[in-house]
């Protein structure tokens, strides 16, 4: 115990931020006036402290087995500094593990699997999130375009970002895979008159999205489904595809038959937007040092995430092609940084709220879960340890054009510029919708 507590101090000597630490018994080590304080009831989470395993110190602080004063951010700076070794190059990550994860992979990606781990997660409270979401609930990486925005904004910008990638037009046909609380979907339809279609496998968002197209007077041409993107049956193929912040549920051994899926829903000729969180290590199954545990076991069950390549690989086998891929890591980290402050400022409610769901102890575990997954992400993004890529692919007509445009396949523009400069779309049908409703 003494050659633990003498590794403790020089560790706190050499954080970025004051930390002091108690011990079980009482004493306590660190900084007098600490920014942040752990209380420790567990001697196993000193273990884990003093050998940088800050998922399990995560996890006892979840369980209440530690006690945590100070802010999140103060936190997250002493757990970067604990770090005994990058989480995402851990040794112990060798090639049985990648091996072990892919069956695992196989064996838990079902379609009645993926249905109750998503539900785990984004059925918890509606209530709940929009404490600290966006007024349209937008579960997924904000675009700030501009330095000043707020975080409502931003995601507006993010939202618009994504219809003018995929270069939606009056009429065109959109599916939406994993439309969350609707408002890509109904973004899309009321800037870009697109006729358009949005699946979830949660219960709540699919009841949250049909009382906003109902309350819009959209039901004509916005709709909402309750499925798997595997059980989706289409009349005919979409002419753009958006995935926003779901295919980090797919898994790795799945990948390829997911793109594949998409390919066939995509009208030849189409475009998909594909936005997810990707892996910031070429091959670590997980992130180290703990911290894969405990978003799996907290968190996002059944989650995995894969570096970009690996991504682009499994696309281009589903005959996909990359036209366009940008990273908008930094701008998560902010995202998550928003979120984080919000719920910080809003934990008593927050606690109402889930309590009003279920008892005192699974209450103030979730909020304890979702305190630290969110100011850890932001962490991550922060420090590169994950990405978040947009990839755009075309699904080849082999029309390779005329004149000037000779070998454009599907018509895709040579340039960016359409993307950046253009002016607003003129074609919306509701130019100055009002806000949505929470």
């Amino acid at each position: 115990m003494k050659h633990l507590l003498h590794i403790l101090e020089g560790r706190l000597q050499t954080l970025p931020v004051r930390m002091a630490v108690q011990l079980p018994a009482g004493q306590q080590l660190g900084a007098r006036d600490a920014a942040v304080t752990l209380r420790f009831r567990d001697r196993m989470a000193l273990v884990a402290l003093a050998s940088g395993e800050i998922g399990k110190v995560g996890a006892a602080i979840v369980e209440g087995k530690v006690a945590l004063e100070g802010s999140m951010r103060a936190l997250m700076a002493a757990a970067a500094g604990l770090l005994a070794r990058n989480p995402v190059q851990d040794s112990r990550h060798h090639w049985w593990r990648q091996v072990l994860a892919r069956a695992r992979s196989m064996a838990v990606h079902s379609v009645p699997q993926d249905a109750r781990q998503v539900q785990f997660h984004y059925d918890l409270s509606d209530d709940f999130y929009a404490l600290w979401l966006d007024p349209r609930r937008v579960y997924s990486c904000a675009y700030f375009r501009d330095p000043t925005m707020t975080l409502a904004r931003a995601q507006e910008a993010k939202l618009d970002l994504i219809c003018r990638k995929l270069r939606l037009q009056p009429g065109e046909r959109f599916l939406d895979i994993g439309a969350g609380w609707g408002a890509l979907l109904l973004w899309a339809a009321e800037h870009y008159g697109v006729d358009a279609t949005g699946i979830t496998v949660s219960r709540n968002q699919h009841a949250h999205v049909q009382q906003l197209i109902a309350a819009r007077g959209l039901a004509g041409r916005v709709r909402v489904q309750l499925c798997d993107y595997r059980e989706l049956q289409a009349e005919k193929p979409f002419d753009k595809v958006a995935s926003v912040g779901m295919f980090e549920h797919v898994g790795r051994a799945k990948m390829s038959a997911y793109f594949a899926t998409v390919r066939n829903l995509l009208h030849p000729g189409g475009l998909l937007l594909n936005h997810g969180i990707t892996a910031g290590g070429v091959d670590n199954a997980q992130l180290g040092a703990g911290m894969g545990d405990f978003i799996e076991q907290y968190i996002f069950p059944g989650g995995e995430l894969l570096h970009a390549s690996a991504v682009l690989h499994d696309m281009a086998q589903a005959g996909l092609e990359m036209v366009d891929t940008e990273n908008l890591r930094p701008h998560y980290a902010r995202t998550l940084w928003a979120w984080s402050d919000a719920l910080e400022a809003a934990l008593e409610p927050a606690r109402q709220v889930l309590l009003a769901q279920t008892g005192p102890e699974r209450a103030d575990k979730a909020l304890r879960a979702y305190r630290l997954y969110l100011a850890g992400s932001a962490l991550g993004f922060e420090r590169g340890w994950m990405a978040l890529h947009q990839m755009l692919a075309v699904h080849p007509d082999g029309n390779m054009g005329s004149g000037t445009l000779t070998g454009a396949q599907s018509a895709y523009p040579f340039t960016r510029d359409y993307i950046y400069t253009e002016a607003p779309t003129s074609c919306s049908t509701n130019s100055n919708p009002a806000p949505l409703p929470i």
